[in-house]
């Protein structure tokens, strides 16, 4: 394996300049000096906008380069990235075991496509995919390839599945990079599927018994010290192999030759690959993410969401770009036809909205389906002639929702999406439905002190270590409000129970205790009458709200709380889970308990049968700080049912627990998706129209212009907030100032951009 590093003398670089007018301006190389910074930044700091044709096998011999190069040219992109090597190697490797494509012969299609995009000015990631390999590789190295107890290898269809810990990553691969270095000059290398077999595969290959050093474990359980350290030291290979990618590339390459992986956006995508994405956002430069499409259970936002997740671990001089697909993806998936104009649009703006540059992608380079090649056009050139606007910002919120790759581990286990995924989603998208603007922050990054903070959300953080308990401690003692869920703090870092609540003097409960795993499953079904349950809320009202009378409703004791407020004509809401019983501290206040299912058919028998209980569903603590401590996992139901209570009622939650602390106010009908951020002396505030009878089940047909949209903003010190532009009509918007900054959108089609100076 070479060791001497190439000097740089791609001849991208002599082609530079012709991307200065479009390059973010005064954006310095963090392994680069005052001194020594080179005229224009690295490709990693201004390219913003990428494409890829994903190469197939039936490409090789009729590959329009041409055309694809006006394409390039159309969408103005700034780098291409292209198939070159791992499963499939689409130049005439010098390693007779690593298998070129069907047809290929001697012809350089990667060298050929990089060759072009230099030409055209455009920076190059060499796309890599080191998962599999064919039966020529698996016979001249089986011990390159996982195998289970018996010694079987794994396998996927027709290919072997390789191991991480073999020489196939550390030797074989190396090599590669090297070669396609050497030939073609890319000034990166992306891997689809760089972290080797997922968690849920035990890997027994001699490799990995001699790198453990210990015996493996035999099974996935949790509770297994050995399982543990299994986990940890899976983490710890992919965060080596990834320095070690990086190593390899910078000495063949130079030093802003970078291995850039790919990666999943949300915050358990990484866990049952063994991603760190905290840890891997600490050595990055850029991220590359591999989400194109929405699910029924995300939405669109979904999309922002990840983009600020990432960014927040990032920082926001590096540049986050994310494979959309052209093609109808998701369920079903059909990578000839092409996905509808409006689905594939919203889901790019989302993005944008979140800090994300697009990267338009299409599986195959000919396509009988003509219409997938119109969608990005406009959007790219969009973004292109708004770029200044779209990087290097930070966000504004006063509202932070806490997150750990541990909890998602050791608490979440095997029921990720019912104990960490499911409360996270409930509590976001209550608030992006209520248009109160969060930052996602990694509870091992959360700052106390940081007083543009004002809230912390932690939904269901069950897993907490000693240090972030601590840190919210010094934040709700700093006077900062705390909203809390299900079983925050009830375990360790490792998962294990602890006696009671780590914060069960802030929450104002105690005796709490594990539920049981099982128990923990939300059970949905009519006829299952776990389901069938309420919460009361205090106190109770109805004795003065229209409707019949039995004559032993409830005195009216005082005022609804301004939490429950808005739920002024109604005693109880729709629950559907189970709180466990609490002891409340005398000095907290219960302002929702528990009533126990009833029968919901036959609708004979639908009447309460205990229409009361001590068992907190929601109590809250006001002094020098604010605490909401919900029992009931009202987060997950919310994003299980989609009930419009819920969603009211964990936005009216953080609304009092932040104050007058949230910086934006937004009143319209219909659903909008917001973001707002700072950038020097502007603010910059993204509006999404989500307003469509499809933005729940993909894939959307057609955009619905809604409006209008009234907007209050709080303007920061150092902002005049006197002056409105809208980028997307490019009109200007007349403000009224108070206070705040109030202003008027008549109507919205997908999106509007406005820059506030």
């Amino acid at each position: 394996m070479a060791t001497n590093p190439i000097e740089p003398t791609r001849r991208e670089f002599l082609k530079i300049a012709a991307l200065t007018a479009v390059a973010v301006a005064g954006i310095e190389s963090p392994s680069t000096s005052a001194q020594t910074q080179p005229a224009v930044a690295p490709w990693y700091r201004r390219a913003t906008r990428w494409g890829q044709t994903n190469i197939t096998e039936a490409d090789v011999k009729n590959y329009d380069i041409p055309w694809w190069r006006k394409y390039w040219k159309r969408t103005a992109v700034q780098g291409v990235i292209v198939n070159a090597g791992g499963i499939f190697a689409y130049y005439p490797s010098k390693f007779p075991l690593h298998y070129r494509a069907a047809g290929l012969g001697d012809r350089d299609l990667f060298g050929e496509l990089a060759d072009a995009a230099h030409d055209d000015g455009l920076s190059v990631i060499a796309r890599m995919d080191s998962s599999k390999a064919h039966e020529n590789l698996f016979q001249a190295h089986p011990d390159w390839f996982g195998s289970d107890s018996s010694g079987q290898p794994f396998r996927s269809g027709d290919l072997y599945l390789t191991c991480i810990n073999s020489p196939y990553y550390d030797q074989f691969i190396p090599q590669i990079l090297e070669e396609i270095i050497e030939r073609s000059h890319p000034e990166g290398f992306a891997d689809n599927i760089w972290s080797g077999l997922e968690r849920s595969t035990i890997c027994y290959c001699k490799y990995c018994r001699d790198g453990f050093g210990k015996a493996l474990p035999t099974s996935h359980d949790w509770n297994d010290g050995v399982y543990r350290d299994w986990i940890e030291w899976n983490y710890t290979r992919r965060i080596e192999q990834w320095e070690l990618n990086n190593k390899i590339t910078r000495a063949a390459g130079g030093v802003d030759c970078l291995w850039i992986g790919m990666n999943g956006a949300g915050v358990a995508d990484g866990n049952s690959t063994f991603r760190d994405i905290r840890e891997i956002s600490r050595r990055s430069e850029i991220m590359l993410l591999d989400n194109q499409s929405r699910s029924d259970a995300t939405g669109f936002s979904e999309n922002a969401l990840a983009g600020k997740t990432i960014g927040n671990l990032l920082g926001p001089d590096k540049i986050i770009i994310e494979s959309m697909a052209m093609y109808q993806h998701g369920r079903p998936q059909f990578r000839y036809s092409a996905k509808s104009a409006a689905e594939a649009r919203t889901w790019m703006l989302t993005g944008f909205a979140g800090g994300i540059g697009p990267w338009w992608h299409h599986v195959g380079a000919y396509h009988e389906d003509r219409r997938a090649y119109q969608t990005a056009e406009p959007l790219m050139n969009w973004h292109a002639d708004n770029q200044q606007y779209l990087v290097n910002r930070k966000p504004v919120a006063s509202v932070a929702i806490g997150w750990s790759r541990r909890n998602t581990d050791y608490f979440g286990r095997d029921d990720t999406d019912d104990l960490v995924a499911q409360p996270w989603r409930g509590f976001t998208q209550a608030l992006i439905n209520a248009r109160i603007p969060l930052v996602p922050v990694h509870l091992d990054d959360f700052d106390p002190a940081d007083e543009e903070i004002s809230a912390l959300i932690l939904p269901n953080i069950g897993s907490m270590s000693d240090s972030q308990i601590a840190a919210i401690r010094r934040f709700v003692g700093r006077g900062g409000a705390l909203v809390a869920s299900g079983q925050t703090s009830l375990f360790d870092e490792w998962g294990d129970p602890r006696a009671d609540f780590a914060l069960s003097d802030l929450f104002g409960v105690s005796g709490g205790k594990p539920v049981e795993r099982a128990a923990r499953v939300p059970r949905v079904g009519n006829d299952l009458p776990a389901a069938h349950s309420y919460l009361r809320l205090t106190p109770e009202l109805r004795a003065a709200v229209d409707g019949p009378m039995r004559g032993d409703e409830p005195k009216i004791t005082g005022q609804r709380h301004p939490i429950l407020a808005s739920f002024n004509q109604t005693d109880i809401l729709p629950y559907g889970g189970a709180p466990s019983p609490l002891r409340v501290d005398p000095q907290a206040m219960v302002l929702m308990t528990y009533i126990p299912p009833f029968p919901s058919t036959p609708p004979e028998s639908s009447y309460m049968r205990t229409s009361h209980t001590d068992i907190p569903g929601l109590v809250i603590r006001e002094g020098g700080s604010r605490v909401a401590y919900l029992a009931a996992d009202i987060d997950r139901r919310f994003a299980l049912y989609n009930f419009p209570d819920h969603g009211d009622l964990l936005a009216n939650i953080v609304r009092w627990a932040a104050g007058d602390s949230i910086p934006l106010n937004v009143d319209a009908m219909g659903m909008f998706h917001c973001e707002l951020y700072r950038q020097e002396n502007r603010l910059i505030l993204h509006v999404v129209n989500l307003t469509n009878p499809a933005a729940w089940r993909a894939p959307m047909r057609e955009v619905i212009p809604s409006g209008p949209v009234r907007i209050s903003l709080r303007i920061p010190s150092g902002i005049a907030g006197n002056r409105c532009i809208a980028l997307v009509s490019g009109k200007e918007i007349s403000i009224q100032r108070g206070a705040t900054a109030q202003f008027q959108l008549d109507s919205i089609a997908d999106h509007e951009v406005l820059v506030i100076s």
